[in-house]
Order: structure tokens, then C-alpha cells, then sequence
């Protein structure tokens, strides 16, 4: 049905996709949470 080095190549992807994410959001949390206190 499904080829593994497709499964190889979407796990990699999806490894490196959660990577990014544990950083970006906390980042973006941090940068909305100062603009919020620079307007107020």
C-alpha cells in the first residue's frame, strides 16, 4: 500500500514541524504578552 520511505520522509517532517512549534509558540506568547503591556 504505502511505501516506508514515504512514512520515513513524513515522520521527519512532522518531528521537524513540532521542533519549530515548541519554540515559535511560547515565543509569540512572550512578544503578544510585552505589546499588550507597551498598550496598555
Amino acid at each position: 500500500m504505502s511505501n516506508p520511505h514515504d512514512m520515513n520522509a513524513a515522520q521527519g517532517t512532522y518531528s521537524s514541524f513540532i521542533g519549530t512549534l515548541k519554540w515559535s509558540v511560547p515565543l509569540i506568547a512572550v512578544i503578544t504578552f510585552i505589546v499588550i503591556l507597551l498598550i496598555s
